[in-house]
């Protein structure tokens, strides 16, 4: 559907290069600007405070910011259709009211991952590279980049590549002219921590230490375990990869291949030999499929709550590595 919508655009000049889905993400953007501000501020502060931080509270801080980003996949068009779905309150003063909506929590796994692989340069320098596959535009790519300048700012990363979509897709998700207007509103946002936060963020892109890439791949049918045979050069690509984080549900859909397994399957036996490098799933449900969930602990939400996979009201951290035991 969303290929045929891009197809009449393309087709019909000078409207080839028009986004329709534009001007909800740009509403969505503007409407979450108290959550974005006080977003900005808090991460401000670490980055003032971080060479007097232990690596407990360096430790505290991504797992934070880690949450923050999981808990902005629920800013989705796609389900809102249309209603408001911005951020308005501090997303960091959240986190405990949401703590109890994470059925399977791996972020543990993911520090440990980002810590292990600081030292992989010969001379010692930290060459960690992180991939972000994006989800949504609006307060969640804000959420995404906020964690994405902590990785860079603490030495967790000396490189960061956010991959979108090369076409307006599933109505909120981001693409290049997204991800660039999102940097230059920062940028020019009357707020001073938010501003610094644009001009931060700009200079990443300048310099390489972030990039952003898209292939067409991302809007393709096929689930993830596909890849490395429809799309060879990006399964390539990631496998340069030190961590890579999946945002969002559709990513989730796709790696474990939209399929109706048990609840208890384990999250590495669904991805059915997707492993280009460690990965982290962070998403919350929307959509019938869940795995790696203890033994009755899906029963027990469905008594609960019967909408528990669709409400987007609970979440997973879901961490997998080529490394670990099966």
């Amino acid at each position: 559907m969303y290929r045929r919508i891009q197809e009449a655009l393309y087709m019909n000049p000078p409207m080839d290069k028009f986004d329709v889905f534009k001007e909800g993400k740009t509403q969505s953007f503007f409407e979450s600007q108290q959550a974005i501000k006080s977003l900005c501020t808090y991460l401000q502060e670490l980055i003032t405070n971080m060479e007097n931080m232990t690596e407990i509270q360096l430790r505290d801080s991504f797992l934070k910011l880690l949450q923050v980003s999981l808990w902005g996949n629920k800013c989705d068009l796609s389900i809102s259709a249309g209603q408001d779905n911005s951020q308005k309150s501090s997303p960091i003063d959240s986190l405990p009211d949401f703590q109890r909506f994470i059925l399977v929590d791996d972020s543990s796994m993911v520090w440990s991952t980002l810590v292990a692989a600081q030292g992989a340069g010969s001379s010692g320098m930290k060459h960690a590279r992180v991939d972000i596959i994006l989800d949504n535009a609006g307060f969640e790519l804000v959420t995404d980049l906020v964690l994405a300048d902590f990785l860079v700012s603490a030495g967790l990363a000396k490189q960061i590549r956010f991959h979108g979509k090369s076409i307006p897709w599933f109505v909120s998700d981001v693409t290049k002219q997204d991800f660039e207007w999102t940097i230059m509103q920062t940028m020019a946002a009357n707020h001073k921590w938010m501003s610094a936060s644009g001009v931060q963020w700009k200079h990443f892109m300048k310099e390489g230490t972030w990039s952003y890439h898209d292939h067409f791949f991302w809007t393709l049918p096929h689930e993830f375990c596909d890849m490395a045979m429809d799309a060879a050069d990006l399964y390539s690509t990631l496998q340069g990869s030190d961590l890579i984080l999946f945002k969002g549900d559709l990513n989730y859909r796709k790696l474990t291949g939209d399929r109706k397994w048990e609840h208890t399957v384990p999250f590495d036996q669904a991805l059915r030999g997707f492993q280009p490098a460690p990965l982290c799933s962070l998403r919350t449900l929307k959509a019938d499929v869940q795995v790696g969930l203890k033994p009755g602990q899906a029963e027990k939400l469905s008594s609960q709550d019967p909408d528990w996979m669709t409400n987007s009201r609970y979440a997973v951290v879901q961490f997998s590595s080529p490394c670990r035991e099966q």
